[in-house]
């Protein structure tokens, strides 16, 4: 039975390409010269969303998603790339790196329904209660 999010193996597969990503931005990155202070600065930086949930489920959701999404990042590389402002490519690095880190954890994008609803499978206590 669904539960509404991946499962098994296809979830297995999505952690598993979340790493690579992570691993991917991670050896770009440093290749960019940029420092890793910067990286490790940066790095939480998406999860300022988190200050969503505060409005309640679907906001929170939607904050969340909208920076834990691939789109944004490739959005900076497409635009640094662009604009030839490599900062904005670096910037976009960080980013796919930390949902990157974040997909491998099995972190997903979320449901309104609960934080722990995510398209990766139920995660914290929503899993523990889960049958």
């Amino acid at each position: 039975m669904m539960s509404g999010g991946a499962e098994g193996g296809v979830r297995t597969l999505l952690r598993v390409e979340g790493a690579c990503v992570l691993f991917a931005a991670a050896w770009l990155y440093a290749q960019s010269g940029y420092g890793w202070g910067l990286f490790a600065l940066c790095f939480l930086a998406p999860d300022i969303a988190f200050l969503g949930y505060l409005a309640g489920p679907r906001v929170g959701a939607a904050c969340y998603n909208a920076t834990h999404a691939y789109v944004g990042p490739v959005a900076c590389f497409v635009a640094g790339q662009l604009i030839a402002q490599p900062a904005l490519f670096v910037a976009g690095l960080v980013w796919s790196a930390h949902v990157g880190f974040d997909r491998a954890l099995g972190y997903g994008l979320k449901y309104a329904s609960s934080f722990g609803d995510t398209h990766l499978g139920r995660i914290g206590r929503v899993a523990r209660r889960a049958p």
